[in-house]
């Protein structure tokens, strides 16, 4: 049999076998076995070397006419071959959009989140500003310009985590007070803020103590601010966070960065001040403390204290949660259960 004979009885073969192919590596196989450099188109040109010189460019363009004539047929059944498959998917994966779709879970904001964004909103509509300041602070900062010196006793009811003898975690957010004092202008007006952060004092982790908490603090300073607006301003946060008819009552206390300085309470909302387990029978709890800015803390920011007055408060986020909320563990706030903020959607 001559090789234009073998050429065109491989070429019959060929497209007949190459019909019945249905998937893709049957079709790469047959692929390399015709044209593959062992294949049998390869192995039927090794008798060239054997014809006539002017027979070899017939025979040569023959098979070359065979092999881009097999390469397009095998792109196209590999094409078809490929949708065949693509359609087997989706019969066989058929999504039904008649049925229910699964209910996404949303995130929420954490209660001390909520808390904290509460309070802002009370002392925005007030006319405070919102300031923020370091974690990371200075002896200065922290105890010094809060009255606090070197060696004073008051500073063991505040021990900290320090960093070096002179860098430390803040105990309190009064040092961001103390730096708006320095910077803010009364002629352009009085200084109204909340400084609202996380804290740190060394402290005895247990139901009510973290040695890590929360904590809002605010000031005003002015001319002919009094006691009287301190009461009238913290009577207006207790009844907007814990309702209409809490009472709130002073209490004389002691703290360096003010003078005179107080405890507030208020009013059991369980009992109404009867009396129960939940105000220890007093009628009242505690939630904050307050007080008059001391002259001192004023002169060291370069005020005027015979001229300007002021007040000061902190609280903190978790009391008033867990006094809300009848949350009895302060450490179910850090634990990052999502149960915990699943019960307050807000």
């Amino acid at each position: 049999m001559s090789l234009q004979e073998k050429i065109t009885e491989l070429r019959k073969v060929t497209l007949t076998k190459l019909s019945e192919i249905a998937d893709e590596k049957t079709l790469n196989d047959f692929r390399v076995s015709v044209l593959g450099k062992k294949g049998e188109l390869t192995d039927i040109l090794k008798g060239m070397k054997d014809l006539a010189n002017e027979e070899r460019p017939k025979i040569g363009a023959l098979a070359n006419e065979f092999r881009d004539e097999l390469s397009r047929l095998l792109e196209a059944k590999k094409e078809v071959i490929g949708q065949a498959v693509i359609a087997q998917k989706l019969a066989n994966e058929t999504l039904d959009v008649t049925l229910p779709g699964k209910k996404v879970a949303k995130g929420n904001r954490h209660i001390l989140t909520q808390t904290t964004e509460e309070i802002e909103d009370i002392f925005l509509g007030m006319g405070y500003k919102i300031v923020d300041g370091y974690e990371v602070e200075t002896d200065y900062y922290n105890f010094e310009r809060m009255n606090l010196p070197k060696d004073h006793p008051a500073r063991d009811m505040q021990d900290t985590f320090y960093i070096t003898p002179e860098i430390l975690l803040r105990t309190h957010t009064s040092p961001v007070q103390a730096r708006t004092m320095d910077a803010h202008d009364f002629s352009k007006g009085p200084l109204k803020m909340i400084s609202p952060g996380r804290v740190y004092r060394r402290d005895t982790d247990d139901a009510t103590h973290s040695h890590q908490f929360h904590q809002i603090e605010g000031l005003v300073i002015d001319e002919g601010i009094a006691m009287s607006d301190l009461k009238g301003t913290l009577d207006t946060l207790v009844k907007k966070m814990f309702g209409a008819e809490r009472k709130i009552r002073l209490r004389p206390s002691y703290f360096p960065f003010t003078e005179p300085s107080v405890e507030v309470d208020i009013s059991c909302f369980k009992c109404g001040g009867a009396g129960c387990n939940v105000c220890k029978w007093t009628g009242w709890i505690e939630v904050l403390g307050a007080g008059m800015v001391h002259p001192n803390v004023l002169e060291m920011s370069g005020i005027d204290s015979s001229k300007y007055s002021g007040f000061a408060f902190g609280l903190g986020q978790e009391r008033i949660a867990m006094l809300r909320y009848g949350i009895n563990d302060i450490r179910g706030f850090y634990l990052g259960d999502a149960r915990l903020s699943e019960q307050f959607i807000g």
